[in-house]
């Protein structure tokens, strides 16, 4: 940005070179072309502006006055005005001055017109006296005028709806979050020039009157905006700028839901925040990573995207930029981390877009070896009409990829930006991604329980969600992309786990709702372990199954005075014989796992049941899948 600057400053430099070569016929003309010369040099644009304008009408033939008066209006984004008066300066002498050109293209490709932008950026590039930074700024403005005259060729399509009353009216509504059950907003409003959060819940596919988020996140004395929840609604990152307690201009913040309420925010610290400006966080679905957007030295221009790693302690690791593949010398900017965790979608003026800042997305391609690093793809602009000549600043997706939520300022809406959804093209959706919604209980209280609740790859072994439930509601919610198998662990001191098992092979096209009721530690009470898996008529444990295992030997670990048996079923398929057997053998198997991992034999046996005590009719493959388990239950507390 500071090379654009240096251009622009350029063409203020046109005063004496244009006096020398121009036919002033009114010396009332001349008058105003100098108090105008004054007022720029006082920062005075305005009254520069008066002055010119009276200049021109004095000398229609003033071309330095054209000149300066394009520049200006370039200035303050009125690009329609600096058209006219560029087009006034090559009218007039199409050789004045190559700056000219730039200024002209700029403004036309700042409205739209890429036709003449583009024949105006190439002509500007003709001159064999533009520095080595002026070649690459023009290249790039090309580049941009050739994809925008192939982006409005191809258009994608694009409907956005208006989120109605609930959250738009006609003060500033922008920057919205969503939770992954696309349940829950939270939003910034701007009124009385300050900026403050708001959220709301769906009622009858509708959102309700938004309400004041927070009297412990909302202030009076400070903004806070440019905010993201965690998937399950649990924590809210944002920016808070100027605060007694920030480490630079503008720091990174989180609180967390505590019942009705938040709690009183904390500045995460160092190393993410710095003496510098540090904002636009974006959270991983695992909650583990956070992207942010920071001006630290180090990076590749103004605005970069940079990324952060949560660590057992609970700090965070030190920044790490994404990379050439996503920032460029320009700006890059709100970052948005889908729930598939492969997927980013930002803003940027320095890929090639349709002006201004445009939005992109870019895949993490993961690699067949595990221990390559992932790479971020080259980013894809999101297409024409989503992104215009105008400033596109900001996307949330949901969660499974189908609607994009944004800001505009639209003709219809409630006034200034509103929020509004539209349905995303297949082709810049994020991978499918599904979530389960669960309620902790006691399973003979009712009572709703607090519980520490682990979702986990079983492929990879790989805790994909690490948390515990609303303190109030005993409710928890987590997203699990599509292919995989993931394993849901529910636990909490004095009662035994609850174990379950998604397998995700083929598309889920509704998201799980469960009751996780608890049990306490009692004698006869028993678990089914779900993410058991055997080889097909074998029992040999397959390595799905060590997620499952170490869970199993925690709870022993954590319960020295529990014994337990271990039962093995199967379903009524083959003869009573051969299923008794494999039951029996599968026990075992389990029981030899524990024991190789340090639990006492004393505490353990096993038992094989065959087909016997089937927890479904066999009538069904799910039923049968149901019946071939392994359960644990108490024989002594």
């Amino acid at each position: 940005m500071k090379k654009l600057l240096f251009l622009f400053l350029c063409s203020f430099c046109t005063t004496s070179f244009a006096q020398k070569h121009t036919n002033l016929n009114h010396k009332k003309a001349q008058k105003a072309y100098d108090k105008a010369s004054e007022f720029i040099s006082s920062k005075l644009y305005d009254k520069a502006i008066e002055q010119l304008e009276q200049a021109v009408n004095l000398d229609t033939q003033y071309i330095a006055a054209y000149q300066q008066l394009g520049d200006l209006y370039r200035k303050f984004s009125n690009d329609s005005a600096a058209k006219i008066n560029y087009q006034k300066v090559i009218n007039l002498n199409p050789e004045f001055l190559p700056l000219t050109y730039f200024g002209i293209a700029r403004s036309e490709l700042n409205t739209g017109d890429y036709t003449n932008a583009l024949h105006h950026f190439k002509k500007y590039q003709s001159y064999n006296t533009l520095s080595e930074v002026s070649k690459k700024t023009v290249l790039k403005y090309i580049e941009d005028c050739e994809f925008s005259l192939e982006a409005i060729k191809n258009p994608v399509e694009f409907k956005p709806v208006n989120l109605g009353e609930g959250i738009n009216t006609k003060e500033q509504e922008y920057l919205p979050a969503i939770t992954a059950d696309e349940e829950t907003i939270i939003f910034t409003r701007k009124a009385n020039n300050a900026e403050d959060f708001y959220t709301s819940k769906k009622e009858d596919s509708k959102w309700a009157t938004a309400t004041y988020l927070s009297k412990n996140i909302n202030t009076e004395m400070y903004n806070e905006g440019s905010q993201c929840i965690s998937q399950d609604g649990m924590y809210l990152f944002f920016t808070g700028c100027n605060r007694p307690d920030g480490l630079g201009k503008c720091d990174i913040y989180v609180s967390k839901r505590e019942g009705k309420d938040w709690s009183k925010p904390f500045n995460i610290g160092a190393p993410i925040n710095t003496m510098g400006w540090e904002s636009q966080p974006s959270l991983s679905a695992d909650g583990r990573t956070l992207y942010f957007v920071s001006t630290r030295p180090g990076g590749f221009g103004g605005y970069d995207i940079w990324k952060s790693e949560l660590i057992k302690e609970g700090s965070w690791t030190v920044p790490e930029n994404m990379g050439p593949t996503i920032n460029t010398p320009y700006d890059e900017q709100s970052p948005f981390i889908h729930p598939d965790n492969q997927t980013l979608y930002f803003s940027s003026n320095g890929w090639p877009g349709l002006g201004n800042k445009d939005l992109f997305m870019s895949r993490r391609e993961i690699p067949k070896n595990s221990s390559d690093k992932a790479e971020w793809q080259k980013p894809v602009n999101l297409g024409y009409p989503i992104n215009t000549y105008g400033e596109e600043s900001s996307l949330t997706i949901s969660s499974d990829g189908q609607h994009g939520f944004f800001a505009s300022n639209q003709k219809g809406g409630f006034g200034g930006l509103d929020i509004y959804s539209f349905e995303l093209p297949e082709k810049i959706r994020p991978n499918l991604v599904t979530y389960v919604k669960g309620l902790v209980i006691d399973k003979s209280t009712k009572d709703t329980l607090d519980a520490k609740i682990q979702m986990t790859n079983l492929a990879t072994g790989e805790v994909i969600f690490d948390e515990v439930t609303d303190d109030e509601t005993g409710e928890f919610l987590t997203t699990m992309a599509i292919g995989k198998s993931f394993g849901l662990n529910v636990s909490k001191p004095g009662y035994m786990f609850y174990s379950q098992n998604f397998t995700l092979d083929t598309i889920v096209n509704k998201p799980f709702h469960i009751l996780v009721p608890l049990q306490k530690i009692e004698v006869d009470s028993m678990v089914v372990l779900n993410n058991i898996f055997f080889e097909t008529n074998k029992y040999d444990l397959l390595p799905e199954s060590e997620v499952e295992l170490k869970q199993l030997i925690r709870f022993l670990t954590e319960n020295p005075r529990v014994t337990i048996e271990i039962s093995g079923y199967t379903d009524n398929v083959g003869n009573d014989k051969s299923n008794q057997l494999l039951s029996e053998n599968r026990a075992r198997t389990v029981y030899n796992n524990l024991i190789l991992n340090k639990i006492s034999p004393s505490r353990l046996s096993y038992q094989g049941y065959g087909k016997n005590k089937p927890l479904t009719e066999n009538a069904t493959e799910e039923g049968r899948k149901n019946n071939r388990r392994t359960e644990f239950k108490i024989t002594k507390n």
